[in-house]
């Protein structure tokens, strides 16, 4: 029925792979803030949950915004140098930004909440699910997406 192929999600009623994995990467962007807001919620002392922290998925955002903001045809553009170098430098900057946020979550997680709040752990991995959804999203987000491009 479903293949693993991209030719079997492109179906005639135009729902095709690029929907699908949009819906799926949007998906996973709103639950990972979505347990970053139930976090908070159920931890709202500073001291239980340092409020600095949110800025590691501020910048994920940030990050997804930015690689996505680049298309595919700038990537691999043959018309102009220029605008190739440009979009490589915003893409390869948006995956250190995210990676780093994704690194940083795992430090705060480990260093933090592992070694010193052991009876409060789900800030720590509440920080990282967020951080890791992001990063799963805005890799679905930038790599399976396909365009059409004519010449």
């Amino acid at each position: 029925m479903f293949g693993f192929g991209r030719k079997s999600f492109e179906s005639k009623e135009g729902f095709h792979w690029n929907t699908i994995m949009s819906i799926i990467a949007g998906v996973l962007f709103a639950i990972g803030w979505w347990i970053i807001i139930d976090m908070s919620c159920q931890y709202p002392q500073q001291s239980d949950f340092n409020r600095i922290y949110h800025i590691i998925g501020i910048v994920a955002t940030l990050a997804l915004i930015l690689a996505n903001s680049v298309s595919n045809s700038q990537i691999s553009s043959y018309n102009n140098a220029s605008v190739r170098i440009g979009a490589r430098l915003i893409l390869f900057i948006s995956f250190i930004f995210v990676f780093g946020s994704f690194i940083a979550s795992v430090w705060v997680l480990f260093g933090y909440y592992v070694a010193y709040k052991k009876e409060r752990l789900y800030p720590g991995l509440a920080i990282f699910g967020q951080n890791l959804a992001i990063l799963i999203s805005t890799l679905i987000l930038k790599l399976s997406r396909k365009e059409n491009i004519l010449y």
